[in-house]
């Protein structure tokens, strides 16, 4: 199998999908000629042409305007929002458009539409390039949110959202767009939303991550062993659907749960999975839910390491978790 980073396996997921149905449109802001600010979408419309591959203005509310049209007339469009930080001004259309057309319309009007955009910290992009916002939009019925952290998921669980036929929000970990690589299979992959991975097993503590921070999970979780600390690490992938299941069932099993996220701890996903794990693993727990998490505090430039869960904050939570 080839390796690819997660920015390949984004351009093959589209381009495969492309070349399937020809229903299949993409467009934001310099994602023509450009290929995107980060190359997402190097080479499509080369292949494609530009009534496929469309540039559209620096106007995020338009382009998912724009894109709720081309769903309602039998497209399926896949709008990219160059940063989440800059999917503000789309929020409207997304929450009370996107999100509600088949609900308002009795099923009449489905809104297959998938909204990628890079997010999260990483690359010194300050206060304006570095959100994690997935709360917000997790918060939102009838829309899915699905974060991959590896590149054959990116690949397979791009191609499953822009089948879907509700709506997905596909955040990628700009983070680790280039940094992250791995095998990834030839072809058509598709991977189900929803399903959650057990990518580390282990029996003392689940430490549950996704994204970028999936990597650093991984990372203190290896170092936690060093330390006789089993750990087992839960990539979420798919933030909603939740698989709810998995997580359950790894808690029953360790008796103990650390959750990541680089989003602000107040109201960030990391307080609604701890509620989620009191409420069904309770006489299962031997300690209380811990989050490791970014601060109340707009995203920093100077002082981004510090803001960010790195595995270090990570193995400390481990330990105190265990040993409580």
């Amino acid at each position: 199998m080839p390796v690819m980073n997660i920015i390949q396996a984004v351009n093959d997921a589209l381009r495969l999908e492309m070349r399937r149905d020809p229903s299949v449109v993409v467009l934001g802001e310099d994602v023509g000629a450009f290929g995107g600010v980060f190359r997402a979408t190097a080479g499509l419309q080369q292949e494609f042409g530009a009534a496929r591959v469309i540039d559209t203005p620096l106007a995020e509310g338009g382009i998912v305007g724009t894109a709720i049209g081309m769903a309602l007339y039998g497209l399926r469009a896949v709008p990219e929002i160059q940063f989440a930080d800059f999917i503000f001004p789309a929020f409207d259309q997304i929450v009370n458009e996107v999100a509600k057309y088949r609900h308002r319309s009795g099923g009449q009007y489905p809104c297959p539409i998938t909204i990628r955009t890079p997010y999260g910290g990483g690359i010194k992009g300050g206060h304006y390039h570095s959100q994690s916002p997935e709360a917000l939009f997790i918060h939102t019925p009838g829309l899915k949110v699905v974060c991959p952290a590896t590149p054959r998921d990116a690949k397979g669980l791009l191609a499953a959202a822009i089948r879907d036929p509700d709506p997905v929000l596909f955040l990628e970990p700009k983070r680790v767009y280039r940094a992250a690589k791995g095998e990834v299979p030839e072809g058509e992959l598709v991977l189900p939303l929803g399903q959650a991975a057990v990518t580390r097993v282990g029996t003392q503590v689940t430490l549950i991550a996704w994204g970028a921070m999936w990597h650093e999970a991984d990372r203190a979780a290896a170092e936690a062993a060093a330390e006789g600390i089993d750990v087992e690490v839960l990539d979420l992938r798919s933030l909603q659907p939740l698989d709810l299941d998995a997580i359950v069932a790894s808690v029953r099993k360790t008796g103990r749960a650390v959750v990541v996220h680089e989003a602000p701890r107040t109201c960030g996903f990391g307080g609604e999975l701890s509620a989620l794990i009191q409420e069904h693993c309770f006489l299962s727990l031997e300690a209380p839910v811990v989050r490791v998490t970014g601060f109340d505090t707009p995203f920093p430039y100077t002082l981004e390491n510090e803001y960010l869960p790195r595995a270090p904050r990570i193995l400390k939570a481990l330990r105190e978790t265990v040993n409580f």
